[in-house]
């Protein structure tokens, strides 16, 4: 599988974005789910099945990484 091409995403930037410290994510067109840093729009992607994306969006709306330092 290649990496997507960073031009090539519609990268959405999340709604909790303070001081430019952002998680910027986009959807691959097979399905999967690409993440990356905003401050580094060159940098590394990284890339989530659906299933792993809605297992971790579940996990952060459970309150399971409140407590992660």
């Amino acid at each position: 599988m290649l990496p997507p091409r960073s031009a090539d995403l519609d990268w959405q930037t999340s709604r909790s974005c303070s001081q430019g410290a952002c998680v910027q994510v986009a959807a691959v067109g097979d399905g999967t789910i690409a993440v990356r840093d905003s401050k580094d729009p060159a940098g590394p992607i990284l890339r989530y099945s659906a299933t792993e994306w809605r297992e971790f969006l579940t996990g952060a709306k459970d309150g399971d990484f409140d407590n992660v330092k």
